[in-house]
């Protein structure tokens, strides 16, 4: 079975990433280097940051065509988030507002990478 456990975003500076990233995070990469970083995230995934011109095949995609969502516990922690990531100088682009699925925000990473934080709306339930 086919079991992804790591994500790739693609960017123009992996160490203004890894700052970006690890700001957000709140931790270090557990690997980096002048070409790549790796967090990780918990329950075994993964996220790496590679460097834009070393992408092999090369890439001609751009940054903000995909979401890299979390889901957080409710509405209050989204918001504490939202201030939190505000503080730390991540560019907005959705302010905290509820949609069907439940109370959202979206921010936006150095290279465009969009990142929604989000609470289950209610009534809404996970599958596994």
């Amino acid at each position: 079975m086919f079991k992804p456990s790591t994500l790739l975003q693609y960017v123009r500076d992996v160490a203004t990433s890894a700052t970006f990233y690890g700001g957000i995070l709140g931790t270090a990469p557990v690997e980096q280097s002048p070409g790549f970083a790796l967090f990780l995230l918990g329950d075994g995934a993964a996220l790496g940051l590679w460097q834009r011109d070393d992408v092999q095949p090369p890439v001609d995609a751009q940054a903000g065509a995909a979401e890299l969502a979390m889901v957080v516990a409710d509405a209050a922690t989204v918001q504490r988030m939202h201030d939190e990531w505000r503080g730390l100088g991540v560019r907005i682009s959705q302010a905290p507002v509820t949609l069907e699925f439940g109370h959202t925000f979206v921010g936006v990473d150095p290279d465009g990478h969009r990142l929604r934080v989000y609470s289950r709306a209610e009534g809404m339930v996970a599958r596994d």
